[in-house]
């Protein structure tokens, strides 16, 4: 059985398992299943999360006079930065980078192939500063592939990967590597994405979104021993764990995720550092938001099926929770777009009780459970990451209006994501082009 066939599988049983639920269940299973789900996710993110913050976190000094722990052996440290029509803002990315705290780093900034000033940029900025080395592609390769040419070009066997909008709090990078000396089988350490663009209702909601859901789920599936992805925008691997796995592949949208199965199919650990603060653009408009989403729901899509055919071997049980996860969110997805559309259906067609949608609305009293749940995932995710972004329950307002828009642009990105990635008829090298940065970013 090729792989390509499994996976076509494994497609089927996603698309058609609310499907065939719907013949052999009521309705009323499946729309329990579609309102509890999201409410058992929601208990275990914020579970996760207080554990973390019990076992470790609440014990870590943080503030601005604290400083982070010395690296044993003061050992050089290599920033890489793929930069791709970066202009605009890739000198106060280089200059952040450069600025660090910890002094033994060099910066490999990587011009793929940019049709704007950034390679220009980038060679006055390396007249100036020692420590910058440019490396400049002739065509535009890829961030994976040019992540390979800084993996390359590196001194170190420690890598730290930036976006090249994308501004190092000046402790980050000693964050980041201080768990790769300290344990040698941890590969990747994964940091804590900020969002600087908030001047809009979209750029607003990501705050929350980053705190209450990317945050949890980070430090939840940090406890149960495995990470679905590293933070494309701001990670540390070590060089030999990379070298094991064949580095990045150049074939796959998300090459953050593809690197995480990667890495730990070979058995190397992910680590979560939320003192590792980065500042990041994020899009601020719907077409921006759902371009980004429906890259990262197709990436998620292509990491699971490439995957999917050879980890049940009890060498790789650790992945199964990953994989259970994504499974049943995937389903969810389906499950919730068939309880619209048998409630549609209900306005045109006499459909039989078994499979009628009276009401796409829950309960009162599940509405409400819903609705407490949510509020309380906010207000733990601000408890646990106010120290780092102080001003950061005056988002609790914007993030409400987080299940409403993005669970919805989640479900349409799921919905096209896994079709999308099955009438691929063969893999081509992944590129990119110059994503919404959104409309007014100021400086951390």
């Amino acid at each position: 059985m090729t792989d390509r066939l499994f996976a076509f599988l494994i497609l089927c049983l996603v698309l058609g398992a609310p499907f065939g639920a719907a013949a052999i269940w009521t309705t009323d299973l499946i729309l329990d299943f579609v309102f509890f789900y999201p409410l058992f996710m929601s208990c275990l993110w914020m579970l996760g999360g207080v554990y973390f913050w019990l076992h470790w976190e609440r014990h870590w000094a943080w503030g601005p006079d604290v400083r982070p722990p010395e690296l044993k052996g003061n050992p050089l440290i290599s920033i890489l930065i793929p930069c791709y029509n970066e202009a605009a803002h890739g000198t106060e990315t280089i200059l952040a980078a450069l600025d660090q705290h910890y002094l033994n780093i060099e910066v490999i900034a990587i011009n793929d192939g940019s049709s704007d000033e950034t390679g220009a940029m980038l060679d006055r900025l390396a007249t100036t500063h020692d420590r910058l080395r440019v490396i400049h592609l002739a065509q535009n390769q890829g961030k994976a592939m040019a992540l390979r040419m800084g993996a390359l070009a590196a001194r170190s066997d420690y890598l730290v990967c930036i976006d090249g909008d994308a501004i190092l709090n000046r402790d980050a990078v000693t964050y980041l590597v201080a768990p790769l000396l300290q344990h040698p089988r941890v590969g990747a350490v994964t940091g804590n994405p900020r969002i600087r663009t908030r001047s809009t209702l979209i750029g607003r909601i990501q705050v929350g979104e980053f705190s209450s859901i990317v945050g949890l789920i980070k430090r939840t599936q940090r406890v149960y021993g495995q990470v679905f992805t590293v933070s494309g925008v701001v990670a540390a691997f070590r060089r030999t764990a990379l070298d094991r796995v064949g580095y990045w592949s150049l074939d796959m949208v998300t090459e953050d995720i593809d690197i995480s199965w990667k890495l730990q199919r070979d058995h190397w650990s992910i680590f979560f550092e939320p003192r590792a603060l980065c500042w990041i653009l994020m899009p601020e408009t719907v077409r921006g938001l759902w371009k980004q989403r429906l890259r990262w729901a197709q990436g998620g899509a292509e990491v699971f099926l490439k995957n999917i055919s050879n980890i049940w071997s009890w060498r790789h049980r650790r992945l199964w929770p990953m994989v259970l996860e994504f499974s049943i969110s995937s389903i969810w997805a389906f499950a919730l777009i068939l309880s619209i559309v048998l409630w549609a259906l209900g306005f045109f067609v006499d459909l039989p009780p078994h499979i009628h949608v009276e009401t796409l609305m829950p309960p009162a009293f599940t509405g409400m459970v819903l609705a407490m749940a949510c509020l309380m995932q906010f207000g733990l995710s601000v408890f646990i990451d106010r120290r780092y972004e102080p001003g950061l329950s005056h988002s609790l307002y914007w993030v409400i209006w987080y299940p409403l828009a993005y669970w919805m642009i989640n479900l349409l990105t799921t919905l096209c994501s896994f079709p999308k990635v099955m009438l691929k008829h063969h893999r081509i090298r992944a590129r990119w082009e110059s994503p919404d940065r959104g409309i007014k970013a100021p400086t951390p």
